[in-house]
């Protein structure tokens, strides 16, 4: 009994594989000129990807990257204005955005701002700190930082604004560069009058960049200034 059970189960599964099977190929027959097409159509967007990526967008990659070379040169001699417009014969960072946007590496931003920043353009340079966006923790840290300056470079109305950017740089890494974003929160919230959360900076640098860095090397003034007007 129990063996005719399990030949009718049998029986009654290879009945459904066979109308499974019978209707998928009767949906092929009925729809073979729709489904062709839609493979083909994907074949083709797959090979346009293909050939989009090897034959426009890697090229052009690698031709932006190229065209930084002389302009970070001159960055690094610190001809700003060159680096930023170029001369006609080589790009500056400008011309490199411009043409070649992110293609070029997100570093084009931080160093377009920079030219900016240096010939007192601040509000370009903000914009221009604003766009970028690495993976690295540190650059990410100096792009907050220097958004930050040029927020204090455009005036007053901004030192609620840039000691935010300043306080963001300082929460991204605890690396040694981020002492002289340290100081110059400190030295911002005097400005705006505030001397205990400007000892807090003034502090935390102290003990976490005194030798380390520059700035640490020199910030027992600083602290000293503030504890001389609270002995008053």
């Amino acid at each position: 009994m129990a063996k005719e059970k399990t030949n009718e189960k049998e029986l009654a599964r290879k009945e459904m594989v066979e109308e499974t099977v019978s209707r998928t190929d009767e949906f092929f027959r009925k729809n073979k000129k729709l489904i062709y097409g839609i493979l083909c159509a994907l074949l083709i967007i797959g090979l346009g990807i293909v050939a989009y990526q090897q034959f426009y967008n890697k090229p052009r990659t690698e031709e932006a990257i190229n065209q930084t070379f002389q302009a970070e040169a001159n960055l690094a001699n610190e001809e700003w204005d060159l680096a930023l417009n170029g001369d006609g014969n080589v790009y500056g960072f400008k011309q490199i955005i411009d043409e070649y946007g992110s293609r070029a590496g997100a570093a084009v931003y931080m160093n377009a701002g920079k030219c900016e920043y240096e010939l007192g353009n601040y509000a370009e340079a903000l914009a221009y700190y604003r766009k970028y966006s690495g993976k690295d923790e540190i650059a990410n840290a100096v792009a907050a930082s220097c958004i930050g300056d040029c927020l204090v470079a455009l005036g007053k109305d901004n030192y609620k604004e840039a000691l935010a950017a300043y306080q963001k740089a300082i929460g991204m890494t605890d690396s040694p560069v981020i002492a002289s974003t340290l100081l110059k929160a400190g030295v911002l919230c005097e400005e705006m009058g505030d001397d205990a959360k400007a000892l807090e900076f003034y502090k935390t640098l102290k003990e976490n960049y005194s030798q380390a860095s520059m700035e640490g090397r020199d910030i027992d003034k600083y602290i000293s200034r503030i504890e001389s007007k609270t002995a008053e």
